[in-house]
């Protein structure tokens, strides 16, 4: 345990990440604006990422930092910032009505 971070749980997890996208470490690295050599230490626990290149590893993947940092479980992120307003809010009404849906079959 590194800071609070367990790294080893990071690590493993951005190495899945970037192979299932099929990326290379330099791909990554060019996306999130570091060198090729410092993802190879992120995935080999050697450093721990900043909080401004946590997010943008998160956002480069469309999951959260909590997942990333082994918080929580899912891997579900929904990347909403190229749809207007209306187009949000009708996403979070379809969500309203299929929670209200789940919570009335349990």
């Amino acid at each position: 345990m590194n800071g609070g971070i367990d790294i080893v749980d990071f690590s493993i997890k951005l190495k899945e990440l970037r192979l299932n996208a099929g990326l290379t470490q330099q791909q990554l690295a060019d996306r999130i604006w570091v060198t090729k050599a410092t993802i190879s230490y992120y995935e080999l626990s050697e450093r721990d990422p900043s909080p401004e290149i946590l997010i943008k590893i998160a956002k480069a993947f469309h999951v959260t930092t909590d997942y990333l940092l082994g918080l929580e479980d899912k891997q579900r992120y929904i990347d909403v910032s190229d749809l207007a307003d209306d187009e949000i809010d009708l996403l979070q009404h379809t969500i309203n009505i299929l929670k209200k849906k789940t919570m009335t079959v349990q």
